[in-house]
């Protein structure tokens, strides 16, 4: 199985040495060294099964790229280059034929849209599936941009329409996700589009100050900025862009607000922008998906202003893995 996802997965393997790679797959451990022009940037994300995805809802490919693609989203939200990935695979017996080649097949698939190369990993037998993966990225040295350097008096911004992948979970969980009208709508939720360029010009340039993903809903993700900042924030409702519901969804009663405050999963980019810096947004990668929403506060306070100018303490809704209350992602 491991020559198979090296054969599959754009990889450097078995003896194989890149600029920068001294041992790859094949080893006990992969060997890198890094140049002293840059830093070594590190994270990792997993995936389970009946928590992030359910095989019923979810085709082996979209598991094998949407789970990179939430690991590379963090690489982005630091503003760095993507550089390899090690995957550790769990999984039962019955899944190691047709559904793995599958998901080697999604895998390679975001690893060629993220140019990001395996490396290595580990695999065992599983009555689940469940896996985990690290990535590296490089970015230049005191340019990683931290979710704590928001200020009083910064911008807050996101790089798109928030509630896409939400939209397309809550089609698929009523059982609507074969409707050729709608098929479009689900995509985001099964292979998200990651922010690495935008990501990265924000810290080259340094225009972000502060910087995170949103994966768990702008809800739960803005307070997790503001508090690693010491900081409040300040949103308003209509400036927040959200996904218009179709009409063939009229009677399913999905609030475009909630979805865009609460819904997970989209990997947008939130960031803050000293006002001083703002003008140069326009110059960005995307630049026409870029919304300012709102401005940090001095007060430890999240605050959604309504359309009508009052105020009211913005709820914590966003994804939560130990809420009482929760279900599938995927």
């Amino acid at each position: 199985m491991i020559h198979r996802l090296a054969k599959i997965i754009p990889s450097t393997g078995f003896g194989g040495h890149g600029k920068d790679l001294r041992v790859g797959i094949g080893d006990d451990a992969a060997v890198l060294r890094p140049s002293r022009s840059s830093e070594l940037v590190i994270s990792c994300d997993s995936s389970l099964e009946g928590v992030h995805f359910h095989p019923g809802n979810q085709p082996p490919e979209s598991v094998g790229f949407k789970s990179l693609a939430r690991a590379a989203s963090d690489l982005a939200a630091m503003g760095a280059i993507p550089s390899y990935f090690l995957l550790t695979l769990a999984l039962p017996k019955e899944k190691t034929g047709n559904w793995l080649n599958r998901f080697a097949k999604g895998m390679a698939r975001g690893a060629r849209e993220f140019k990001i190369r395996l490396i290595g990993g580990d695999i065992s037998r599983a009555n689940g599936v469940m896996l985990s993966i690290t990535v590296l990225g490089v970015v230049a040295p005191g340019k990683a941009v931290l979710r704590s350097g928001a200020r009083p008096g910064d911008l807050i911004c996101v790089s798109g329409k928030l509630g896409r992948a939400q939209l397309g979970l809550e089609i698929i969980l009523r059982g609507l996700s074969r409707s050729p009208s709608l098929k479009e709508l689900v995509r985001p939720h099964f292979y998200p589009k990651i922010r690495l360029e935008l990501g990265h010009w924000l810290a080259s340039h340094q225009i972000a100050s502060a910087m995170m993903d949103l994966s768990d809903g702008l809800s739960t993700d803005l307070p997790r900025l503001c508090q690693a900042s010491g900081v409040g924030a300040r949103i308003f409702e209509d400036k927040i862009p959200r996904i218009e519901i179709p009409r063939q969804l009229s009677n399913q009663k999905l609030n475009p607000l909630d979805l865009a405050l609460h819904g997970g999963e989209d990997y947008e980019l939130l960031f803050t922008v000293p006002p001083s810096l703002a003008p140069r947004l326009d110059r960005t990668p995307g630049a026409a998906s870029l919304k300012i929403i709102g401005e940090i506060t001095s007060n430890r306070e999240i605050l959604l202003v309504a359309r009508d100018g009052t105020s009211s303490r913005l709820p914590s809704l966003g994804w939560d893995h130990f809420r009482a209350e929760k279900r599938i992602r995927g």
